[in-house]
């Protein structure tokens, strides 16, 4: 009896120490999941939505593939050649464009290797960039604002019309 005791202790303790990597795991990658992404050019979404633009004008793929896609620096430079050319970050854009360079935009929201999302199906039906990536428009540098996890994600899924929603609720929906 006593070594199944001493068995169990170690065993305990092993769960103990394991659920509280997860937990303190799930903690920090809750808290790097809302942080600013540091980007090669401090790129103001509201200085170009207040200047009328578009979400769609520079996430143009948005509607036809499963990623929207990010500016070239020529789609830049089509508006910058004139425009702003002393502001210090258009400069930096300029740099790129006289180096013949792309800009290495970080990506801002990331899901993982085993989650298919597609933005086509979610812009064709409707929805906002907003609904998914907060309100855009009103921040200097684009940051995650939602969690976008599996519950979430199903939370969503659920709220849709009646003969669409059972079918969004199937694994082979987003675990392609």
């Amino acid at each position: 009896m006593a070594q199944i005791k001493r068995r169990k202790v170690p065993f305990i303790l092993l769960a103990v120490f394991v659920l509280s990597a997860v937990l303190v795991g799930g903690y920090y990658s809750q808290q790097s999941a809302n942080a600013a992404v540091d980007q090669p050019v401090d790129y103001s979404h509201k200085v170009h939505i207040d200047a009328g633009m578009e979400c769609l004008y520079c996430h143009s793929s948005a509607t036809r593939s499963p990623v929207a896609g990010v500016p070239s620096v020529q789609k830049c430079m089509g508006c910058h050649e004139t425009i702003a050319t002393d502001n210090e970050d258009v400069m930096v854009v300029i740099d790129y464009w006289n180096r013949q360079e792309p800009i290495p935009w970080e990506r801002v929201n990331k899901e993982p290797d085993f989650v298919y999302f597609s933005h086509q199906p979610h812009m064709l039906s409707g929805l906002s960039c907003e609904n998914c990536h907060g309100e855009v428009g009103e921040m200097d540098l684009a940051e995650p604002v939602v969690d976008m996890h599996m519950g979430w994600c199903l939370d969503c899924h659920e709220q849709q019309h009646e003969d669409i929603a059972p079918h969004l609720w199937e694994c082979l929906v987003c675990h392609q």
